[in-house]
């Protein structure tokens, strides 16, 4: 069986056969095996028929990308990601998932013309944050709508797929792969011990406390040295149980080995920003390019920048790209500008940068596989603690080592801690079994209001019998089920109290706070609580966009808290008393997780770059990483949007939201005008 050239492999025959049977398809198998040819696949038959298909996904970046790739192969294709909607009503619609859930509460209507929806990275049904999207979206999109779900490998498979054929019309076929097309060849690294192999751990650790009885004897004379680094070593080598090495750093070290082997180029994962920069900086000696490879990427590089009208002697970032990029060098992470993280994604698919250091964002959907992949720690904080990665994590990132048609194998290298080489769960990553996923659903406010319109409170405690939640939960004894089942309800119910005391709906239909709630997706109560207060008539446009940025931010947690907080204004300390109002009646319930306050330490920077400011001066006030000051920005003129359409025409509010986005949805902010350039 052909398609598109490729002559199609056992299980994307098995699913397309599928396709052509009017099933949906439940489809895991590893990175780079072919899965995305499924939904091609799905796709192609849609458009036959006449029917339009919609591809979701879990970030705007990969959104962005099949938005390319199948406008490339000359397709009407539309794209809608929160930060751009472009041609909505073409054949085939790329959305983030957050996206089609609201369309399947807010406009279910525009689905009717709709045979098939793909949901890439379905696994994504396990992230504590937003993994109740994909499953409120299984449960609640049209019945007629088909889906593609295309998963990494998962533990429990079957239970997923026989969950979803519950809650879905058409059959299920649901089809495992577990063949990599390159294999991986997972290797362990200890400075004492060097490159080894699993097996190979009990000689290793041997040969560490061989290197640790050495230590102690000479311990006199290492000691005073060893505490003067302890004082200006990187947090890393400051942790606690971390060893303060006197020579090259262990790193160093592994990667002079990579580099003398030619295993390049390489992907470097770490899980601090800070150390993907560091890192970078002490490998600019290695000078990893010719002559040659050194003259086609200062080429490539300045094509990039003409072709999105960046000028790098005005920016310090882009130049730093680039002579890192000179000796084959670039770290890549998500406190980036996107113009700049774009410029180096596109460096890396040319072949010329060597040695990428990273954070794990850049192992999620788009492929960029190198030769090998090195991880700089197994564990990493998990929001509470440090704590071993999970297994799914690690094999993600695993997978990114081997490119096809270019390697045999692709190599994986992780560089133990001292309590690694003893204590860490090595096999557990090696083995390539993966831990099963777990529902994560949690109706928001939002959800539970659409839902209550369309169900009725009954109708609502019905809606999480068809959870994935609800079908784990049937595990054990009558009386265990009967006692879950009896939380989750009064969960839901305790949400429901919390609205009608909150004057969001009544025991009939949902007030006009709901309805306003209901139009607007994440901090949908703060901003309903500030339209109705009255204080956002008051404002003008830079307080608006300092407000609805402050709903947004979240200052990241730094080692020593900012001794000096520009106090908020009148109007600010309004707003946050409205949205109090809420989080006190959330109190009274003793709800767990209330809801957030606004975070006014942005307000300084974006009050001065809707005035006109420079980068420089949003990313100095803002006290935080340019990447991560755009981001809220981009999510705030979102959020403006919204209420803008929820305050109605002709409003002078309504006018003002509009002046306010204008005012800040410029430069390196606008998303719609870098996708354009791309």
């Amino acid at each position: 069986m052909e398609f598109k050239g490729y002559t199609l492999n056992e299980f994307q025959v098995e699913a397309a056969t599928a396709i052509d049977s009017n099933q949906n398809v439940l489809l895991a198998a590893p990175t780079g095996s072919g899965k995305t040819l499924v939904a091609e696949y799905a796709i192609a038959r849609a458009l036959e028929a006449g029917r339009r298909a919609i591809y979701t996904s879990p970030i705007k970046a990969l959104s962005n990308q099949k938005f390319r790739d199948f406008r490339a192969e000359g397709l009407r294709v539309g794209l809608m990601t929160g930060d751009l909607t472009l041609d909505p009503d073409a054949p085939i619609v790329l959305m983030t998932t957050e996206i089609f859930r609201n369309a399947v509460f807010e406009n279910p209507e525009r689905f009717d013309d709709t045979d098939v929806a793909v949901f890439d990275e379905v696994h994504y049904v396990d992230d504590r944050d937003r993994g109740t999207v994909w499953e409120e979206s299984l449960i609640f999109a049209p019945a007629h709508v088909r889906f593609i779900g295309l998963s990494a490998t998962i533990d429990n498979l079957r239970e997923f797929g026989n969950w979803v054929a519950s809650v879905r019309e058409h059959e299920l076929a649901v089809i495992e792969h577990k063949k990599r097309p390159v294999p991986l060849s997972h290797r362990l690294y200890h400075p004492d011990a060097g490159v080894f192999q699993l097996a190979q751990r009990p000689r290793a650790i041997t040969l560490h406390e061989k290197s640790q009885a050495r230590d102690r004897r000479h311990g006199t004379r290492v000691g005073r040295r060893e505490r003067e680094r302890s004082r200006w070593g990187d947090k890393r080598e400051r942790a606690k149980g971390r060893r303060i090495y006197n020579g090259p750093r262990p790193y160093q070290l592994l990667l002079d080995q990579v580099q003398f082997r030619q295993l390049l180029p390489a992907l470097y994962f770490c899980f601090s920003r800070k150390e993907c920069e560091i890192k970078a900086e002490r490998s600019m000696h290695r000078r990893l390019l010719n002559r040659s490879e050194r003259g086609r990427i200062h080429d490539l590089y300045d094509e990039i920048c003409e072709q999105f009208e960046l000028d790098p002697d005005a920016d310090p970032g882009l130049r730093g790209i680039l002579g890192r990029a000179l000796v084959g060098v670039g770290y890549h992470h998500a406190g980036m500008l996107p113009i700049h993280k774009e410029v180096v994604e596109r460096l890396f698919t040319s072949g010329l940068l060597k040695l990428l250091f990273t954070t794990e964002t850049f192992a999620i959907g788009i492929n960029m596989p190198a030769r090998t992949v090195v991880f700089d720690l197994l564990r990493k904080f998990d929001g509470v603690q440090m704590d071993y990665m999970k297994s799914r994590d690690y094999l993600q990132m695993a997978g990114r080592a081997g490119r096809q048609g270019l390697d045999k194998t692709g190599l994986v290298i992780a560089i133990l801690e001292d309590e690694d080489l003893v204590e860490g769960p090595l096999s557990r990553y090696h083995s390539g079994k993966v831990e099963p996923i777990n529902s994560r659903f949690n109706l928001s406010y939002s959800t539970v209001l659409n839902l209550y319109e369309r169900l009725g409170s009954k109708g609502l405690l019905a809606a999480y019998d068809k959870s994935f939640a609800a079908f784990q939960a049937e595990t054990g004894s009558a009386k265990v089920r009967a006692k879950k089942r009896a939380a989750a309800h009064a969960a839901l119910a305790l949400r429901l109290q919390v609205l009608r005391d909150a004057g969001y709906l009544d025991s009939e239909e949902v007030l006009p706070r709901g309805r306003v709630a209901q139009r607007i997706n994440g901090y949908e109560i703060q901003a309903t609580e500030l339209l109705f207060s009255g204080v956002l008539d008051e404002m003008d446009i830079h307080q608006l966009s300092c407000t609805f940025a402050a709903l947004i931010h979240e200052e990241r947690r730094r080692a020593e808290p900012r001794s000096h907080r520009q106090q908020p204004g009148p109007l600010m300390r309004r707003a946050t008393e409205a949205v109090r109002r809420f989080v006190a009646i959330e109190a009274l319930h003793a709800v767990s997780q209330p809801i957030k306050e606004p975070d006014f330490g942005i307000a300084p920077a974006v009050d001065t770059w809707s005035r006109g400011g420079s980068l420089e001066d949003l990313e100095r006030l803002a006290h935080s990483d340019a990447g991560d000051v755009v981001r809220t920005l981009r999510m705030a003129i979102q959020m403006m949007r919204q209420v803008r359409i929820a305050v109605g025409k002709g409003e002078p509010l309504a006018d003002r939201l509009d002046e306010a986005v204008v005012s800040i949805n410029r430069d390196d902010v606008d998303a719609k005008r870098q996708f354009e350039l791309g």
